[in-house]
């Protein structure tokens, strides 16, 4: 029996090192997990939390998957893993990170993974790279769109397109 695909959308970020390279890196081993459709422009966004760090470099994937939510969720783990990331409580700098930002219409809360994203909806580096790939994608919980959601944000949270030249 062949398994149905999923629509997904993936959030990528990266503040070592070089930052594109690793977003691009990522996007290449997504292959085998993830069949591309749609990917948003790239931002440069200021990083959430206390920890003093370097800013990122976000953007998000639109595409589909026959995993289900939790073999997505170990294939991005893999990735991240297989790519240098340490796992550290503290919402710190990351070569890479990968998150189930939508799965279809899904809603799941587990102790290892929450979809849609829990903090979607508060994060502008989420939300604007998403609205330009799937700006009429309903979040699940909240009953908005992407769209609606970025409109009506309230942040002080830096997020600017990027180009290679800064």
């Amino acid at each position: 029996m062949e398994k149905k695909t999923i629509p997904v959308c993936i959030g990528l970020g990266s503040n070592m090192g070089d930052r594109e390279a690793h977003l691009r890196e990522a996007l290449e081993r997504l292959k085998p997990a993830v069949c591309r459709k749609t990917l948003s422009d790239i931002f440069e966004t200021e990083p959430v939390g206390s920890v003093e760090q370097d800013w990122f470099l976000n953007m998000a994937l639109r595409g589909t998957t026959v995993l289900d939510p939790f073999e997505l969720l170990a294939a991005l783990q893999e990735i991240e893993d297989g790519m240098g990331r340490r796992r550290r409580g503290d919402k710190g700098p990351r070569i890479i990170d990968l998150d189930i930002l939508l799965y279809s219409s899904t809603i799941l809360r587990t102790a290892n993974l929450t979809v849609p994203h829990p903090e979607m909806h508060r994060r502008a580096f989420v939300l604007k790279p998403l609205a330009q790939i799937a700006p009429d994608w309903t979040h699940p919980v909240l009953g908005a769109s992407v769209e609606q959601l970025l409109q009506e944000l309230k942040t002080d949270k830096t997020v600017r397109a990027w180009t290679r030249n800064g």
